[in-house]
């Protein structure tokens, strides 16, 4: 790949990481030069990959489209003509990604593609490592560790934040007709179960039961919380460089999720966010953590 070529494709997803990746670029910003392009790289599939599963094409033509962008998995060539295979093609000369991430990434979102329902948190949790553990084994070859642990941990911390997402997301995701959260927690707190997922039936089961709602986020998070912190434990396995990269994505998650539990009525809302002064101190906060 030419130098022009190679800057080209690390220009465009860093782009793509600095428009969309509204939690991630926060930390992915610490990390020294050839790690953020490596990490812009990764995202920028991941997103394509997103785009797919949530995009206006027919069932059919998403399988299809997946399959293709398996393809161009198995053989990245820094000549392709999309410049996030060109990227990949460059990051994979300095670091060894595993390519069954990227299939176990893909494979997640055809479960999304299928309308897949999960009845127990197991069930979810398969999911969870698919879209999100996946790219938590990514970003550790590329931050580098040799603890036996450390792959294990990094899929974990994948699944901690696909599980704050899933909160955030409630809303959303039944306006398109999907649910994740287990249908035997939302049995447990008088939510919509299976048949029920629109987000008119949801409001209207938190309006007369509001107790279900914030006893149902409660839960939700206690777990959740669980998740972050075991697999917190990655961050004194990896260079503090990284580390501090790991810091900031996983405290701006820890941070959603609190303000989720605050007012659990928000997910009903919209998606719920973080204010752009919190994200920024909290990365500084992990750049100084860094540097002590």
């Amino acid at each position: 790949m030419s130098a022009t070529r190679a800057q080209e494709a690390r220009a465009h997803c860093a782009q793509i990481t600095r428009e969309q990746a509204a939690n991630f670029y926060y930390g992915i910003r610490l990390l020294p030069e050839p790690k953020r392009d490596a990490l812009c790289a990764i995202y920028a599939f991941a997103r394509a990959v997103d785009d797919i599963g949530d995009g206006d094409m027919d069932d059919g033509a998403k399988l299809a489209a997946l399959a293709e962008a398996e393809v161009a998995i198995s053989h990245l060539d820094p000549a392709a003509d999309d410049l996030v295979i060109a990227a990949l093609a460059s990051v994979e000369e300095r670091f060894p990604l595993p390519r069954d991430a990227f299939l176990a990434l893909t494979a997640g979102v055809r479960m999304d593609v299928l309308g897949t329902r999960y009845e127990r948190f197991d069930d979810l949790v398969v999911y969870c490592r698919a879209v999100a553990g996946s790219i938590g084994r990514l970003c550790l070859a590329v931050f580098g560790s040799e603890h036996p642990d450390a792959a294990g941990l990094a899929d974990d911390l994948g699944v901690a934040m696909q599980l704050t997402n899933i909160l955030r997301d409630v809303r959303e995701d039944a306006l398109n007709g999907r649910v994740y959260l287990p249908l035997e927690d939302l049995r447990r707190f008088a939510w919509p179960g299976e048949d029920h997922v629109d987000a008119e039936a949801i409001a209207a089961v938190s309006a007369s039961a509001p107790g279900s709602l914030a006893a149902l986020v409660q839960f939700e998070a206690a777990r959740n919380r669980e998740w972050f912190e075991h697999s917190s434990r990655l961050v004194s396995l990896i260079d503090r460089r990284s580390a501090a990269c790991v810091l900031a994505m996983s405290r701006i998650y820890g941070n959603l999720l609190e303000r989720i539990e605050a007012r659990p009525e928000r997910i009903l809302e919209g998606r719920v966010s973080l204010p752009v002064a919190v994200k920024a101190r909290v990365a500084l906060a992990s750049l100084l953590w860094h540097a002590a």
